[in-house]
């Protein structure tokens, strides 16, 4: 999801978070969020954890012109990729990993 990719990237540069930015053009997406949920486009970066992340576990929202992006960053690695109310981006992820 290139397009995706560049507005992830933008979104956190502007905000001054130039580390988690960096990180996205080498993000693969290893599995997707199986909630059953319409709105739901979330995917993994990392494996998904068994239980909670655990300690060094951050949330970081940013701020796109529509729907929500919240990434769960554990010790400066993006692990997780939510993405809400985005039909486009869940239907681009449902054609990757179906």
């Amino acid at each position: 999801m290139p397009a995706f990719a560049r507005e992830l990237e933008a979104l956190l540069a502007n905000q001054g978070d130039s580390e988690l930015a960096t990180q996205v053009k080498d993000l693969r997406i290893v599995d997707r969020c199986r909630c059953g949920d319409d709105f739901c486009a979330t995917f993994y970066t990392q494996s998904k954890p068994k239980g909670g992340y655990g300690s060094g576990h951050k949330c970081v929202e940013v701020a796109p012109e529509k729907g929500m992006i919240i990434l769960d960053v554990v010790r400066g690695q993006i692990m997780k990729v939510e993405v809400l109310y985005r039909d486009e981006i869940r239907g681009q992820l449902h054609l990757i990993v179906p």
